[in-house]
């Protein structure tokens, strides 16, 4: 892709992470010939409010890494970059590696360079990624494609929780005992908590952005979850994991239709990210059990998509099943599936402890699933 015009910009995906060179494009100088480099204020102030708004950024530079990155550091600037390559490569090869160790398409990485023939060399292999010249770089907070529809808590501490993803995700590579052991390690503690009108842009934002692990594939616009927050027979719950590396912020949406022989699951979605940390099945586990207290049923909406397969899986696993049951007779036929479960008591997990509304609780609550 060619430098962007206005025009083109218009058009395209939320920038997702801007990729940035150094001389003579974050910094005012070459660093290897004029030994001290300056960085403006106005691109400092750039870096700052685009990690405000969740986009993260990286470098890519052809520099020496111990003389390049220490300086970032001194002018306090390193902690603003991910995944950084600084180096003597291709700076397509850069870009092209931090995006898929990132696990972005490159349709949403932007790179911003003062040479044209880098950036040429950039479009000219990673056609999909938006490439900026050097003398734009203050222009890019009034650019629409970096400008978030939404800019929630989470995605605030995007940087963040990226970086404790990098720990947690070393520490478990270097970790020598069992899959359980090193999950109760983490110390994780996950919560379900009821959502208020201020959450409605990032539960919005997880109905758009979970695919695999979303039940239906249905978005939820703000209006209508802002409707059914003042319903009293619906519960619009989110879903948030810590641990002893920081958050993971709202990683799971439950949309729970309640009455008192039936609770009716019309949504269930959880990030892709948290999947190896059990947090879709517990959650199912959690809803089974208090729906059990309840002595009501559960029923689940399932809509097949092209991604979500290991919801499915998820759902069969839990006990779901298509058997029919008088309490299916009021529901609306259709696309969905309806799938079933009489509840059985559920034990607590062992690898997180959860909290959840007062409400859901019942004298009978088991160790580990605690009311809040």
């Amino acid at each position: 892709m060619a430098d962007l015009t206005e025009g083109d910009a218009v058009r395209a995906e939320t920038v997702k992470c801007l990729v940035w060179d150094l001389d003579q494009t974050l910094w005012k100088g070459v660093l290897l010939e004029d030994g001290e480099v300056v960085v403006s204020e106005e691109v400092r102030e750039v870096v700052l409010e685009l990690d405000r708004r969740g986009i993260l950024q990286s470098v890519a530079s052809r520099n020496d890494h111990d003389h390049a990155w220490p300086l970032l550091e001194e002018l306090g600037l390193a902690e603003y970059f991910v995944l950084p390559r600084i180096g003597w490569g291709a700076k397509s090869e850069a870009v092209r590696s931090i995006a898929d160790e990132l696990g972005f398409k490159h349709t949403t990485i932007a790179f911003i360079d003062d040479q044209p023939v880098e950036r040429a060399e950039v479009a000219h292999h990673l056609p999909d990624v938006r490439c900026y010249p050097a003398e734009e770089a203050v222009t890019l907070l009034d650019r629409p494609e970096f400008t978030p529809a939404a800019v929630t808590a989470d995605s605030r501490n995007r940087r963040a929780m990226y970086q404790a993803g990098v720990r947690r995700e070393a520490e478990r590579e270097s970790f020598a005992g069992a899959d359980d052991e090193f999950l109760r390690s983490l110390e994780q503690r996950m919560a379900v908590v009821r959502a208020t009108e201020a959450d409605l842009a990032r539960v919005e934002e997880l109905t758009l952005r979970t695919s695999q692990m979303n039940a239906t594939g249905v978005h939820y616009p703000a209006e209508e979850l802002l409707e059914l927050l003042s319903d009293p027979g619906h519960e619009v719950l989110v879903v948030t994991l810590d641990d002893r590396f920081g958050s993971h912020g709202a990683v799971g949406l439950v949309l729970l239709a309640r009455r008192d022989a039936l609770w009716h699951l019309k949504l269930l979605a959880t990030s892709c990210r948290v999947v190896p940390f059990g947090v879709g099945a517990i959650l199912l586990r959690w809803l089974t059990d208090r729906a059990h207290a309840a002595g009501a049923h559960l029923v689940a909406d399932f809509r097949r998509t092209d991604r979500n397969r290991m919801m499915e899986i998820a759902y069969r696993f839990a006990g779901f099943t298509d058997e029919a049951c008088p309490c299916l007779a009021d529901l609306p036929a259709g696309e969905v599936e309806h799938l079933h479960l009489v509840p059985a008591p559920q034990q607590a997990p062992t690898t997180m402890t959860v909290t959840a509304p007062v409400p859901f609780a019942t004298d009978a609550v088991p160790t580990g699933w605690v009311s809040a």
